[in-house]
């Protein structure tokens, strides 16, 4: 049955970071397995507790033109660090579902926070990063540094780290290295579960 509504899907973040990364996911649809979308995204002006706490309300005149909703978030930041991931997100889906939503909506909390996605295994971001060709190589920096333990594959505090490797060279932060990790890395190389339940969903409500 097609849907009576003019967009397919409206995704709520709280900040640039984030909308950059899902521009530049949603430009390679293809990769995600999804068709093509008409969607919008949103920046809360409240950041992360803006959109724990009143995403219901903010994306009620939205139930009517859009097929579903997304909301995404940081744990670290959001004011209920106590709750975990999946605490956060039930508790939010259900207040959607009342809200008018029903099943057409979806949390997404990033535990800690979104740079926890840059950190995959892949070498293309020692190069987003401004560490191409230096020696140590970033992680070995990040291992010196004691951000990183042996055997670990993210540093436990993303954020932090991604900041320090960027000052180290140099680089200048900005919302452009989510662009640029979204549009080269691959997107099997992300394995944080925060991600993969939005691959899962938009795969199950999208599929090609």
């Amino acid at each position: 049955m097609s849907s009576t509504r003019d967009m397919d899907l409206i995704v709520l973040v709280p900040g640039k970071d984030e909308s950059a990364a899902l521009e530049a996911m949603f430009a390679r649809r293809e990769a995600i397995g999804i068709r093509p979308l008409r969607y919008k995204i949103e920046r809360h002006e409240e950041r992360d507790p803006g959109c724990r706490l009143q995403a219901p309300v903010y994306l009620r005149s939205a139930i009517t033109q859009f097929d579903h909703a997304i909301v995404m978030f940081d744990r670290e930041g959001c004011g209920r660090e106590q709750m975990t991931r999946v605490e956060l997100e039930k508790d939010l889906e259900s207040r959607l579902a009342t809200s008018g939503w029903g099943d057409r909506a979806a949390a997404i909390v990033i535990d800690p926070e979104l740079e926890n996605w840059i950190w995959s295994d892949s070498p293309r971001v020692d190069d987003v990063l401004g560490w191409r060709g230096r020696t140590p190589d970033l992680r070995q920096w990040l291992r010196d540094q004691r951000m990183l333990a042996e055997g670990q594959t993210k540093p436990p505090r993303p954020k932090e780290a991604t900041t320090a490797a960027m000052k180290k060279v140099m680089k200048r932060r900005t919302s452009d290295i989510y662009t640029e990790i979204a549009s080269c890395v691959s997107l099997t190389r992300c394995v944080d579960p925060a991600f993969l339940k939005l691959l899962g969903v938009l795969r199950g409500w999208f599929k090609e």
